[in-house]
């Protein structure tokens, strides 16, 4: 019985064998394209949308011509095909190899601006805390990443396309970064941390000054500084909110800072 069952895995065996020379080889149309018709075909398949076939071609292309214009382009559109395809990790890959092979490429300040875009529209991170009921456990990480790649475009490359691009961005990413700190400061508020409230909030006016953060930030710090019984600090800083913001909204109709009851209620 035993020999029997070795006989017949030995038949199916040689019979796999044959089957397999049978089926022929899966032929590589792209094999004798030159570079330009390789090049050409994968910008195709790139403005279709056909992102995963667009990098293997550029990932061809790079291989079989890895010197010369059209393998330096091939690398930067393969970061680009990533970042359309959401793939974080794989476009800032690519990005930061070009980067390196390339430090003097005349166009290596769009490279940078690619990476402030990756991270600046990661899917997990600070910005998300508009839709989470508790931001503090988000981390600026990307947000901090994005702002210097930003500034490399801006201060490197200030006659560049996407300076200006980055320095809108730049500015925006400072009041999200203040902003964040603030949500902080407040969550270590409304549980009682009033010294921790107060540092971060007091971190967020150092960090970022022009922020208009800024004015919550301050808020911050005479509410906790208040409920530390610290009357003095308390007195300063809200000497300088009123210097700064004569206007504020979290003033009541008498002037005064509102009550200690009621603030949390405008970061509903």
């Amino acid at each position: 019985m035993q020999k029997r069952l070795l006989k017949l895995a030995a038949v199916a065996f040689a019979l796999s064998l044959s089957a397999c020379g049978l089926l022929p080889d899966k032929v590589d149309e792209t094999a004798n394209w030159p570079a330009p018709r390789l090049y050409s075909e994968a910008k195709d398949e790139m403005n279709s949308g056909g992102y995963d076939k667009a990098i293997k071609y550029f990932e061809k292309l790079e291989s079989r011509y890895p010197f010369g214009t059209y393998a330096q382009q091939a690398q930067m559109d393969i970061a680009y095909a990533h970042y359309r395809q959401g793939e974080q990790p794989e476009a800032l890959a690519a990005i930061d190899r070009f980067i390196k092979l390339h430090p003097n490429h005349p166009n290596v300040d769009y490279m940078y601006y690619l990476r402030g875009l990756v991270n600046f529209n990661d899917k997990v991170s600070i910005f998300d805390f508009l839709a989470s009921e508790d931001a503090t456990e988000r981390d600026p990480k990307a947000a901090r990443d994005a702002f210097d790649a930003f500034k490399q475009v801006v201060v490197r490359f200030p006659n560049s396309t996407y300076a200006p691009d980055s320095l809108a961005r730049m500015k925006y990413l400072v009041n999200a970064l203040a902003q964040y700190d603030v949500h902080v400061a407040t969550y270590y508020y409304r549980r009682g941390a009033y010294v921790a409230a107060a540092n971060r909030a007091e971190n967020a006016i150092k960090e970022y000054r022009d922020a208009p953060a800024v004015e919550e930030a301050l808020f911050v710090m005479v509410r906790s500084y208040d409920a530390l019984g610290m009357t003095q600090l308390r007195d300063d800083a809200e000497r300088v909110m009123k210097k700064n913001y004569p206007n504020s909204r979290f003033y009541n109709g008498g002037g005064q800072v509102v009550a200690k009851a009621t603030w949390w209620k405008f970061w509903k």
